[in-house]
């Protein structure tokens, strides 16, 4: 079997947002298009390789107990991006020229070269971790029965029927959030 390589097609006019599953964000809560709910929370990391042999075993200690708390599935995200510090480069150097203070001017225009090679022989990256909070229950409506569709409220009731799925939905989210 051959793999095909080749970049797919991106239909023309298509934007980011027809390829995304979510349809809201609502309270702090990102409501996909099947109706279940997702929490994203921003989530800061530590060192690892700082930590002494005995602070390394505590902290995996505390993640397994914390991984074999959850009642649930949890979604763990770490995003890396190289760093564009290009733009706070040249600020530093507007800066230099600016300075009236010959001394700090130097200093100035030697931490710029320094950041320069320093970028040169190492990659720069910015980390954020997040962690993703499930809700498998949908706020969609149930489908209205034959008399519900001839005699009930039609769109008011199944608006006042999500409103209130996703309030009891919400509620649910938010205690798995604090658990998290």
């Amino acid at each position: 079997m051959k793999l095909d390589m080749r970049k797919p097609k991106i239909p023309a006019g298509k934007t980011t947002q027809s390829f995304l599953r979510m349809s809201e964000i609502k309270n702090d809560a990102v409501v996909l298009d099947d109706g279940t709910l997702r929490a994203i929370l921003a989530v800061s990391s530590t060192n690892f390789d700082l930590k002494s042999q005995d602070e390394q075993n505590s902290i995996i200690y505390s993640f397994q107990r914390f991984l074999n708390s959850l009642e649930f599935s949890v979604q763990i995200l770490m995003q890396s991006r190289k760093m564009e510090i290009g733009n706070y480069l040249e600020k530093l150097k507007r800066i230099a020229e600016k300075q009236t203070n010959e001394l700090l001017r130097v200093q100035t225009l030697e931490y710029t070269e320094f950041i320069s090679r320093l970028i040169e022989n190492a990659s720069i990256m910015n980390k954020n971790f997040y962690i993703i909070v499930p809700l498998g229950e949908s706020i969609k409506p149930k489908a209205a029965g034959f008399f519900s569709k001839i005699f009930g409220g039609g769109k008011a009731r199944e608006t006042k029927e999500r409103i209130e799925n996703f309030e009891k939905a919400k509620a649910s989210l938010d205690l798995r959030v604090e658990s998290v």
